[in-house]
């Protein structure tokens, strides 16, 4: 009597043994709903958060990079946010004149320089700057105090080094938005005052008007190392001196002594946009 073994009879009477059991592969997980991938979760560029703050998802990251590194922490100059500087200054000085023009068909040739002239200016850029806070983005060597003390030639320096980085990454669409983004409010505020903010000269013109003298500026204390010098300055006609005003600069600090000047003698008034000169009715009689 045969012994019972398990084992099978084939059709050609080959007798076969167990059949081996095989180790299964573990089935791959699925990822959970909102996950990433591993393409993109690898990607360190999608989660640099550099891009939030600047507003732009670089292609080419090297470009911001480059954008936000100062020529005082490079081997050579080359290496430095100098050459997008160049680039940015002309393509924003485009997209801000391409913008008035289209926008302001009834100005004349002469206010759209005057108004593009202070757009640009190192002052706006470097408030720009501040502003947003990209100044803590960039990389600066020993010889400079900190980020938060750069003088506004870098500030400002920076702000066209980024116009063009973004220029060159994405286009002229991606840097038009960037510009008009941080520049929109200060071109309405500027229109509404009317006078591009030179208050000196909107104090020298009203005095006048007034029969009150010319305004004369005098320098009442300076501090900070001599790349960044903050001044206090104050405004006087006459025998009658106003309110002092500190500024990063002699001109900065002049402009403002005179808008606290304009205000003590009622000559503008802060509104919604910022400072309304209000030119009494008397005085407006006898202006051209």
């Amino acid at each position: 009597m045969p012994s019972k073994r398990s084992s099978t009879a084939s059709s050609t009477g080959k007798v076969s043994g167990p059949k081996k059991k095989t180790a299964r592969k573990p089935a791959a997980k699925r990822p959970r709903a909102g996950a990433t991938g591993p393409a993109r979760g690898s990607d360190p560029k999608l989660h640099d958060e550099r891009f939030v703050l600047i507003g732009h998802v670089f292609s080419d990251p090297a470009l911001m990079q480059l954008a936000l590194t100062h020529a005082s922490v490079s081997d050579t100059r080359m290496v430095s946010n100098e050459r997008l500087e160049f680039l940015g200054d002309a393509v924003l000085g485009q997209i801000i004149c391409e913008h008035l023009y289209q926008r302001y068909p009834d100005r004349l040739e002469g206010d759209l320089t005057k108004l593009k002239s202070h757009l640009v200016s190192r002052d706006m850029c470097a408030q720009l700057v501040r502003d947003a806070g990209f100044h803590r983005l960039m990389s600066i060597g020993k010889g400079m105090i900190s980020v938060e003390a750069l003088p506004k030639s870098v500030l400002a320096g920076l702000f066209e080094s980024l116009v063009g980085a973004i220029f060159l990454d994405g286009g002229g669409d991606a840097a038009r938005a960037f510009v008009m983004r941080h520049m929109e409010p200060h071109i309405e505020r500027t229109l509404q005052s009317g006078h591009q903010e030179n208050y000196k000269s909107v104090l020298q013109q009203l005095a006048q008007q007034a029969g009150l003298g010319s305004p004369t500026y005098s320098v009442l204390d300076e501090r900070g190392p001599d790349h960044e010098k903050n001044f206090e300055i104050r405004a006087q006609i006459g025998d009658r001196a106003f309110a002092s005003c500190w500024g990063m600069s002699k001109k900065a600090a002049e402009q403002g002594a005179a808008l606290h000047a304009l205000r003590e003698l009622g000559f503008v008034i802060d509104g919604p946009s910022g400072p309304q000169v209000q030119v009494p009715q008397p005085i407006a009689e006898t202006m051209p």
